[in-house]
């Protein structure tokens, strides 16, 4: 019996149990898209200028998924063998920076004085205002410290200048961080987002096209901001109207006006809740999937293939993607390449040739809207052509 007590010949108990908690449904995702962007590559952070995009072709799986993941879709492209020269220039970000940073000078004294002349001229000027310190460790740690930072504004009362500051939004199931160029608390406790871009305002006024581009960013940071209020209580207000700055004529003095986004903040929001979940996206796709630009062209060929794209002319503005998609939608014969005004017109008929079978009577439903315009204008198109005929044999006996 003796066996069974000296400590020496005890039987060691076995260590406690170790099991690693379940993953959480997050864990998951974030792994799993780690795995599509490549385990060492690093992930590249959405912006409101993409989101924008994002949500103006909420039907495209396949940037749902590389945006979702973080992949870079420059690189994925040059790889393809289609680079894009989607983007801005040097040149351009270059003045950008520095007209910005002209703006913000001196603790943004002229961007408050904009600010307080367009968009909140009853209230105190904004003489001293505040300007807190939005420095942190990594994305998470600063949209805290953003979140922090206008709840203290609130609370302080007065001009409050945040430069820069972290936004996080919920995107189809993945987080996004976003960097409005500022955003203002007024005396009220309001917030407005500024926007400063470097394309210049003509006797007051800019291009049209390019101001409607920074009206649909600024309502993805409106839509962010609105978020971090919704948490507060009470709920300060996020104004609607975005202040946007720019040189004035062609010298670099800045100039602003205030822009309404609430049209391009409800279409936002309407899109971005219409997009499939990043999740649903990545479940479908086949086991061992990888968009890491260090694969094999063919690897990632087949790889983008896997994904469903939904293109469209605009895209070539929009998506560093766009020549490759391009180049595979005119291979399959596809109407969108057309533009998506024609492929709502043509209904069922999905490809070129299909089009052009129900335009010769080859196939088609003839009580189909559709195809009987295909047929009349087929017809109209074939009278023309044989009066142009008889025309040019009539000619020379004049």
């Amino acid at each position: 019996m003796s066996e069974f007590h000296g400590s020496a010949s005890r039987s060691p108990l076995p260590p406690p149990s170790r099991t690693p908690p379940p993953a959480t449904r997050e864990k998951g995702l974030r792994q799993r898209l780690a795995e599509l962007r490549g385990p060492d590559v690093p992930a590249k952070a959405l912006d409101a200028r993409a989101l924008a995009a994002l949500a103006a072709n909420p039907g495209c799986r396949r940037r749902a998924i590389l945006d979702g993941a973080g992949v870079d879709k420059a690189a994925l492209a040059a790889r393809l063998g289609a680079p894009s020269g989607f983007g801005q220039s040097q040149f351009a970000l270059t003045r950008g920076n520095a007209f910005e940073a002209k703006v913000k000078a001196d603790g943004g004294a002229e961007l408050l004085r904009l600010v307080h002349s367009r968009l909140d001229p009853g209230a105190e000027p904004p003489a001293g205002a505040s300007v807190p310190d939005l420095s942190a460790h990594g994305p998470e740690g600063r949209t805290a410290r953003t979140a922090l930072a206008l709840r203290e504004a609130v609370a302080a009362g007065g001009w409050t200048l945040l430069d820069h500051p972290m936004l996080a939004l919920d995107v189809a199931g993945s987080l996004a961080f976003l960097e409005p160029d500022a955003v203002v608390v007024h005396p009220d406790g309001s917030w407005t987002v500024v926007e400063i871009k470097s394309f210049p305002m003509l006797d007051g006024s800019a291009d049209p096209a390019k101001v409607g581009a920074a009206a649909r960013q600024s309502a993805v940071y409106v839509l962010a901001l609105e978020d971090v209020a919704a948490r507060l209580d009470p709920a300060p207000a996020v104004r609607h109207r975005v202040l946007l700055v720019c040189p004035r004529d062609f010298s670099n003095l800045p100039t602003a006006s205030a822009v309404d986004v609430r049209k391009q903040r409800a279409v936002t929001a309407r899109q971005l809740a219409r997009l499939t979940r990043v999740e649903d996206i990545a479940g479908a796709l086949p086991e061992g999937t990888c968009f890491a630009p260090d694969r094999p062209a063919e690897e990632l060929t087949a790889a983008v293939a896997s994904v469903p794209a939904a293109y469209a002319p605009e895209c070539l503005s929009a998506c560093e993607l766009a020549f490759h998609c391009r180049g595979r939608s005119r291979a399959d014969g596809a109407v969108t390449s057309l533009g998506r005004p024609l492929r709502a017109e043509l209904g069922g008929l999905t490809t070129v040739e299909d089009v052009l079978a129900a335009a010769r009577g080859e196939s088609g439903d003839p009580d189909d809207p559709a195809v009987a315009a295909l047929r009349r204008a087929a017809a109209l198109r074939a009278e023309a052509l044989a009066q142009a005929a008889g025309r040019e044999v009539a000619a020379p006996c004049r």
